[in-house]
């Protein structure tokens, strides 16, 4: 939960309190937070401090955050750690805004509006991130896509509280970003382009 924003000149000091996540952190340690991986700058018992650059506020949702919010909060993945979801680096894509949400029975279905730009990365059962939170995606619009939370998600993220209009943090699969900077001419190997050319994968 935010505990405090203090806003300095150029650097703005977001305040976390967080008593299992805080036990294991150290200074120097990344955090992701809403999916924005940051720099634990101080700590002390279950409070958490981490500066916020105007470049990290303008292109997240993080500078709308006020006491009390709640926070989703992530340690950063360890190489002995099992890989529960797909791979998420803390380096947000776009900010979407919630279009709708729709209740079907227990679960909930969200549709998240995001740049042209953005959702030429999303695919129907692919992954994405939404505010840190990997979840798959049901449809894909041509500016929105849609996903469906379960109860044990809404529990335990903020992400049960979101409302049309909010603004939430898309980071998309990382996979889709390298296999288009490797498909761009000039960038792959020539000659496997032109056998998924004759194969007709192009």
């Amino acid at each position: 939960m935010v505990e405090a924003v203090q806003r300095r000149g150029d650097v703005t000091a977001l305040v976390v309190r967080a008593d299992r996540v805080a036990t294991e952190a150290e200074v120097g340690d990344s955090i992701s937070v809403n999916g924005v991986c940051l720099t634990v700058t101080h700590k002390r018992e279950a409070m958490m401090s981490f500066d916020l650059s105007q470049e990290t506020l303008r292109t997240t949702n993080l500078g709308s955050l006020r006491r009390g919010d709640v926070v989703n909060l992530e340690p950063s993945l360890r190489p002995t750690d099992r890989l529960g979801g797909h791979i998420v680096t803390g380096h947000v894509d776009a900010v979407g805004v919630v279009r709708g949400i729709r209740r079907i029975g227990e679960t909930m279905e969200m549709e998240i509006q995001v740049p042209r730009e953005v959702g030429r990365y999303l695919v129907k059962k692919g992954s994405v991130a939404v505010d840190g939170i990997s979840l798959t995606v049901v449809d894909v619009g041509e500016e929105s896509f849609r996903v469906v939370i379960i109860p044990h998600t809404a529990r335990v993220t903020n992400i049960g509280q979101r409302r049309q209009g909010d603004r939430v943090n898309i980071e998309t699969d990382i996979l889709g970003k390298y296999v288009e900077r490797f498909l761009s001419p000039g960038q792959g190997d020539e000659r496997l382009m032109e056998r998924l050319k004759e194969g007709g994968f192009l």
